[in-house]
Order: C-alpha cells, then structure tokens, then sequence
C-alpha cells in the first residue's frame, strides 16, 4: 500500500480540476485534490469508507462535466484502487 498512489491520484484529480468549466465543479475538485494530498501526507492513510465517499464525489463531478475531466477523474480512480487493493478491511 503505497502513498505514492493517493499522491498521483491527486495530481489527476488537480488536473481534472484545472480543466473544469463549471466554477463550483472546479472548487470541488481542488478540494478533493487537497485532501488526497493530505491523505498521501498522513502517517496513516484512509480507510476503506473515506476513499468509497472520494469516489463517488469524483464520480458525481466528472458524470457532469464529462470531457477531459471524466478521463482525469478515471485515471485518479485508477490510482485509488490501485491503493485500495492493499488496504486491510473491507
């Protein structure tokens, strides 16, 4: 389970942002991109619950605006399970 996952993902989801057209879906993409940078950052990474409500958020966002920022927000959902995937739980 490497950090180095939640820390691309952000660079993705900072990406997705920086190529939103709605002002509000811009905002809320550069939150999220802050908090998988804290993630990344953190002695101990979120659990299962934290990354399953990221996801659906990125989703909801990028379902809207389509484009560039659905293909940003994939990638990052890429790298999220990939961290996943060696998380202990669920």
């Amino acid at each position: 389970m490497t950090r180095e996952q939640l820390q691309t993902a952000g660079e993705h989801v900072r990406a997705a942002a920086q190529a939103a057209t709605d002002a509000d879906a811009r905002e809320r993409l550069y939150r999220q991109a802050e908090e998988f940078e804290r993630h990344a950052e953190a002695e101990r990474g979120p659990d299962h619950g934290r990354l399953a409500r990221h996801e659906r958020i990125l989703d909801d966002i990028a379902t809207a605006e389509g484009g560039e920022v659905r293909e940003e927000v994939d990638a990052a959902l890429d790298h999220v399970h990939a961290y996943r995937e060696n998380l202990p739980g669920v």
